[in-house]
């Protein structure tokens, strides 16, 4: 299999569709776009460390973004105090020429999330931007949780709050007694607590339907949603290709786990097929 090779590659356009796995993808994908599919392996399972991996340099790209965590906000990965808990020392707008926070001005309170709608809109609003860079990114939410036809997504919209008010207001401080203490405690119980399918499979609940997780059991009723999340996402991509003017890619930045070795949703360093597998396609336009 293929490595990712992202930015090595050829494409004018490149449309990251977060946590996708491969295996999903190939199965639905033709329903809506047409074109040459490849199995790639990221170098990164999860956002934050396949951005910092793959960015590493100075990169002339339109960058539209509807994940919190690739921003232009000027905070590294390691200082965020809201859904990331890393140690890479990566700020987006120091290797990325323009990034556009569409994760801000397009986010949907009521989905708890950026719809693809507003990647489209966002794209069409600064068309200056696409002209002047040499390539652009179009990085959706979707087919992350949370899903769509559920509405509300809780730990995503905790994510986007939380790191649009560390914007807004962090002096860099650790932000009082209660925050310090945190911050000291939070590494030792999440390293407690990291191989516990347990805990792993409590945060993805929190996106489903009860009833649907005692009719049909968590695996079945997550892929049910997430598969209709892909699809919608889909839909929207294949309505936007026909306005772009070049080489047009569809990848991910990582996969998602359903259960496969004890592993729920997608995590740091957690080098599994589900989530390292990709897909890579290569649009046929007819331009």
């Amino acid at each position: 299999m293929e490595e990712h090779r992202f930015l090595e590659s050829e494409w004018d356009y490149c449309l990251v569709l977060d946590a996708c796995r491969y295996d999903v993808f190939s199965r639905l994908y033709d329903d809506y776009l047409s074109g040459t599919l490849e199995k790639r392996r990221s170098i990164g399972s999860s956002t934050p460390e396949w951005a910092s991996r793959t960015f590493t340099e100075n990169h002339d790209i339109a960058y539209f973004s509807g994940n919190p965590f690739i921003n232009d906000l000027g905070i590294a990965l390691d200082e965020l105090k809201w859904g990331a808990s890393c140690d890479y020392e990566w700020t987006a707008n120091e290797h990325i020429d323009e990034v556009v926070d569409v994760w801000d001005h397009g986010w949907d309170d009521e989905l708890g999330t950026v719809p693809p709608e507003s990647l489209s809109s966002s794209l069409r609003e600064h068309d200056s931007l696409v002209d002047e860079a040499d390539r652009t990114v179009i990085h959706y939410m979707q087919p992350h949780a949370p899903y769509l036809s559920r509405g509300s997504g809780q730990k995503l919209k905790r994510i986007q709050s939380g790191i649009r008010k560390q914007g807004e207001g962090d002096d860099g401080s650790t932000g009082g007694l209660l925050s310090s203490i945190g911050d000291r405690i939070r590494p030792r119980v999440e390293s407690v607590l990291e191989g516990s399918q347990f805990v792993q499979k409590s945060g993805l609940w929190l996106e489903l339907d009860p009833l649907d997780v005692v009719r049909n059991g968590t695996r079945d009723a997550a892929m049910d949603l997430y598969e209709e999340n892909l699809r919608i996402v889909l839909q929207s991509v294949a309505d936007l290709v026909p306005e772009l003017d070049g080489r047009v890619v569809v990848t991910a930045d990582h996969g998602e786990a359903f259960g496969e070795e004890g592993v729920w949703e997608h995590h740091i360093e957690t080098h599994i097929p589900p989530l390292v597998e990709v897909p890579w396609l290569e649009v046929e336009t007819t331009a």
